[in-house]
Order: structure tokens, then sequence, then C-alpha cells
């Protein structure tokens, strides 16, 4: 069983009971309408409950009849008048109570529809508002999880649960009422009957909610595993690691299967339970009712009009059960959503009011700590001034903290201390968009939406003409495979579409031309490309990064000869700084270790 689900249970009551008051808060603009619904509701209830007392009218009418002719031996009409008029009354009673249950039906299904689209917009707000480390630390499909299935969860409940429970409580309050006005005898000896199965109703209550979490937490597990692997299937296959992951897929679904079988094993005990309550309470009143007729002390249409009660008193039993069962899943699919909703977000920028500086290039690092936990740094004490203009390669092993440079540089993560400016200004008095502007960035992981080429290379910006795009793919040297797809550069990029993983490469590479930003941030920018059109993408980086500032990491240290500068990372700190003529006259240095293998392998290829 999931950790999180082995909390005490006192702890357990108080989330679930903040995540349906969270709901309840976030279903505030609705009230009003919401209450009307519920008006309707509790309408359509009261007039079931009106119904059973004429029903004894006309049941008391007919015995008396039959009695009388038992009597007198003679044969007597039946007051039809009598019957028709309260039959009449039945039937508007009963088909008002119908369209008043259908317009709470019709408003709450508008309410549900426009509180999850809401919810759902919200949520997609949130993801934006993150810090990347929270996307870092939680698989997509655990976040899509929570936005579909818990969304979708409470959607249902909103719809279903509120209006039967209401509904539910107003038929049981309304039947208790009208029973003992009735015959207090007969509505002791149906609640007496009843009580055993609202005693077990509670305990399977309590019992079954840590299952309901438990179904959630598992469920999005699973969904996160399903994402990745279908992600990256290819990888699976490739190094054969089938059985791992579908033992993995087996332990996550073993675990949705164990707490869902539990949750819904035990809450469909409810609907039995409260059957059989029923059945017993028929029993009961017909027993002491027929004891009352023959003792004279209630009348034939007295016990009609309890067995009718009887029906409406333990049918919202039932449906209770089923409405708290729905709020058992709601509340942890609220858990869920609302935890993401209060996540800490990025710090609010609105106040700074610095214009956006017109950008020459110059940067400097003074004295900047990180790490991605509070216990452990990877960058310390890390200095650097880069000059206007100048090219700036960052080399070094896998985990020398190249990458977390370029997040802070770009304020994905913030510093822990220390400061990076941009032109002598400290790039923590900028908002993230001003300094996200003042960056083109191609990434080592290619990313591209469905969507045609055309508009992947003009991404986030509509004012980019044609031609710009045209001219950008041709500087990297993907034009003429553009033009041999179907539709040229209005070919819809998406599955079906054939395009290698150096052909998105060089497309990302367009779409950082075009944008045509005073500074450049390439992170393994031709790893996807081959040899041939690397040298095509040098040359075209070459005049890109022509009076702009540019840092480039790079694994590939035959691309960054011509570096302005190049950094030599190991452990979160530069431990050789220089030109590539510089670094590798020294003798065991490190970049020259690190060019001379990459040589030496070259030519053992």
């Amino acid at each position: 069983m999931p950790r999180m689900n082995k909390m005490p249970p006192t702890q357990k009551a108080k989330n679930t009971k903040l995540a349906l008051k969270n709901l309840m808060k976030y279903c505030r603009p609705h009230w009003l309408i919401i209450i009307i619904a519920l008006i309707f509701a509790i309408g359509g209830a009261v007039l079931n409950i009106i119904g059973p007392d004429f029903v004894s009218k006309i049941a008391d009418e007919i015995a008396n009849t039959l009695g009388k002719i038992m009597a007198t031996g003679t044969v007597i009409d039946i007051d039809l008048t009598f019957i028709w008029q309260i039959g009449l009354i039945l039937i508007i009673f009963y088909v008002s109570g119908a369209i008043l249950n259908l317009l709470d039906g019709l408003i709450m299904t508008q309410v549900t529809q426009r509180t999850t689209q809401r919810m759902r917009k919200d949520i997609n707000h949130k993801i934006n508002r993150l810090p990347l480390g929270y996307l870092d630390s939680h698989s997509y499909g655990d976040v899509l999880s929570r936005v579909t299935n818990d969304v979708d969860t409470i959607g249902q409940t909103l719809n279903n649960a509120i209006t039967t429970l209401v509904t539910s409580i107003a038929l049981f309050l309304g039947s208790i009422i009208m029973m003992f006005v009735t015959n207090w005898i007969m509505a002791l000896t149906a609640i007496g009957a009843s009580l055993i199965g609202g005693f077990i109703m509670m305990l399977i209550m309590a019992k079954s909610q840590k299952y309901f979490f438990a179904q959630q937490v598992s469920l999005g597990k699973l969904n996160g595993h399903i994402e990745e692997m279908y992600t990256g299937q290819n990888i699976v296959k490739v190094y054969n690691d089938e059985r791992k992951s579908k033992e993995t897929f087996d332990k996550h679904n073993k675990a949705l299967y164990t707490s869902g079988w539990k949750s819904q094993f035990l809450s469909g005990l409810m609907m039995p339970l409260m059957q059989f309550v029923g059945n017993f309470g028929y029993i009961a009143v017909c027993v002491v009712g027929a004891a009352l007729v023959l003792n004279g002390w209630t009348s034939f249409g007295v016990v009609s009009a309890f067995i009718i009660y009887v029906r409406l008193f333990t049918q919202p039993l039932s449906q209770m059960a089923q409405a708290f069962t729905s709020l058992q899943s709601t509340a942890a699919a609220s858990e869920r959503v609302f935890e993401l909703l209060e996540e800490d977000e990025l710090a609010d920028e609105s106040a700074k009011s610095l214009p956006t500086p017109e950008v020459k290039g110059a940067v400097e690092f003074r004295h900047v700590r990180f790490g991605y936990t509070p216990e452990q740094d990877i960058i310390h004490d890390f200095n650097l001034k880069v000059s206007p203009g100048q090219k700036v390669a960052i080399v070094g092993p896998t985990g020398a903290g190249k990458t977390t440079l370029v997040n802070l540089l770009m304020r994905f993560y913030e510093v822990k201390s220390g400061e990076i400016l941009v032109d002598n200004i400290p790039i923590q008095d900028l908002t993230r968009e001003q300094v996200h502007e003042m960056f083109g960035m191609v990434l080592q992981d290619t990313w591209l939406f469905e969507g045609t080429v055309a508009d992947n290379v003009a991404y986030a910006d509509p004012n980019i003409s044609r031609e710009q795009i045209v001219e950008a793919c041709r500087t990297a040297g993907i034009d003429h495979f553009i033009r041999t797809l179907p539709n040229g550069y209005d070919t819809v990029i998406d599955e079906n579409t054939s395009i290698s993983a150096g052909q998105k490469q060089l497309i990302t590479i367009a779409r950082a031309m075009v944008q045509n930003h005073p500074m450049l941030i390439l992170d393994e920018a031709t790893s996807s490309v081959d040899t041939r059109t690397e040298i095509v993408i040098q040359q075209a980086m070459d005049k890109l990064t022509e009076n702009r500032t540019s840092f480039v990491i790079a694994h590939r240290l035959s691309t960054i000869k011509n570096a302005d500068i190049i950094l030599v990372m190991q452990h979160g700190d530069i431990v050789e700084c220089g030109t590539h003529e510089e670094l590798i006259a020294k003798e065991n240095g490190v970049y020259q270790t690190l060019y001379n293998s990459q040589f030496q392998q070259a030519e053992e290829n």
C-alpha cells in the first residue's frame, strides 16, 4: 500500500474534511444557483413525501366500503369521485415532483461542467506558474491523472452525489416526520428496524475511505508508469527491459486492483445491506400494523401508507450510502487536485516595474551557490564575467553543473546565494518574462507540438513572417528537407509525420534563429545530427552568434574550438578557463585530457 495511506486515521479524517471544505469553497461562485437546484430537489422530495397520506385516504375509502358491504350484505358503490379527486391530486404532485427533479438535474449539470471546466483551467494556469523543480520531481502521468481522472471524479460527484444526498436527507427527515404524525408506534417500529443498517453503514464508510484515497494514488502512479514506458518504448525494447517494465506495471496494477476491490467491495455492501433493512422494515411494519388494525388502534389505510413510508425511509439510506461512497472517492480526488493547486508558485513579480533594458550582452556570475536540495550544493561560489558578444563554451563531465548554470541564467531555478547580472542589472530585479526575452535557446531534448512546420518555427510569436521563417530554415540547413514534405511549410507535424531526431533538432535551431534574441543558449544543440549536418549547423551557428553573447554547452569539443572563452567545470566549479589553444597547451589539463580522449576515439572509429 502506498506510504501516504499509513497516516493515522485522525489525520486522514482531517485531510478528507479539509479536501471537501476546499471543494465547497471552490464552488462558492455557483452557490446561488446550487441553492436554487437544491430547493427544487427538496421540493420534489416533499411532494413525494405527501403522496402516501393521500394513498391512505384511498385505501381507507376502499376498506370502509368493503366493510359496509360485508356488514350489510348489500352492494354499495365506491365513491369514485372522491378516488378520482385524490388520484388527480397525486398525479399533480408526482408530475410536479418529476419536473422539479428534472430542473434540478439540468441546473446541476450546468454547474458541474462549469466547475470542472474552471478547475481544469486553474490547473493549467497553475502548472504554468509552478517552479520547474515541481515538474522535475513529479511524473507527467501523475500530473495528467490529476487533471483528467481526479477532476472527472469530482465532476461526477457534483453532478450526482450532492443532489442525491440532499434529496435523500429531505426524504429521510420528511418520511420520519410524516410517520410520527401518522402513527408513532409504527414509526418507532420502522426506525428501529433500520437503526442496525445505519450503524453498519457508518462502520463501512469509516473503513473504506483509506482505500478510496489509495485507489486515486495508485491510478496516478499507474498512469505515470504507462506514460513513461509508452514514450520510451524504443529504449525499453533496445535494452530488453520489457520484463522489468511489465513487473513494475503489474506492481502498480496490483496496488490499484487491491485498493479498488477493497473500496468497491466495502461500498458495494451498502446497497444489499440497505435492501435487507428495507425488507426487514416491511415485515416489521406489516406485523405491527396488522396487530394494530385487529385491535382497532389504526386503519388499513395507515398501514398502506406506512408501507410506502418504509420505502421512502429506507431508500434514502441506500442513496445516502452511495452518495457518501462517491464523496469518499471525491475527497481523495479533491485532496490530490487541491494539493496541486496549493503548491508553492513562482514568486509574484507584478510589483517589478524595471523596464526591459536594451541588452548589450554583458553577463556576470557573482559568488553563486545553488543546490537542487537544501542538503547538497551543486554550484559552489561560482564567479564569471562575460563581455558583450563573446562566445562562451561550457564543457566538463556529466554532472559537472553545465546545464544547471543555464537553468540559473534563465531563472528556471533561483540561486541560493550570490547573484547573476546582465549589463550590471541583477536578473532577480527583472521579471522572468524579461529574462526569457533576452535569450534564444536550443535544448538537447527537442520538442515539437502538433501543428505546421511554420507554426513550430515561429512558436509563440505570431508576428514572424513566412519570409523570416524560410530564411531561418535555410540558414539552419533544413529548408530543402521541409520542401520535400507533402505540404512544405504547411505540413502538419504529428505522430504520422516521418521526421528524424536530427531534423527535429534543426527545426528547433531554426526556431531560435527566427526569434533573433540578443543572447543565445545552446545546450548540446548538435547532439542529434550527423557529422556533415553538424558542419552545416556549425557554420550557421557561427553566423548566428556574431555580435551576440552566447553560451554553448557541448560534449563534442571540436564544435567549440572558436569559442572566445572555454570553461571547464568539475563538481560545480570552474577548474580551467581560456581559449582552445591555451587549454590544449596545458600539460595533463582536464580539457586536454577530454579533447585527446575524443580525438583518439574518433581515430579508432
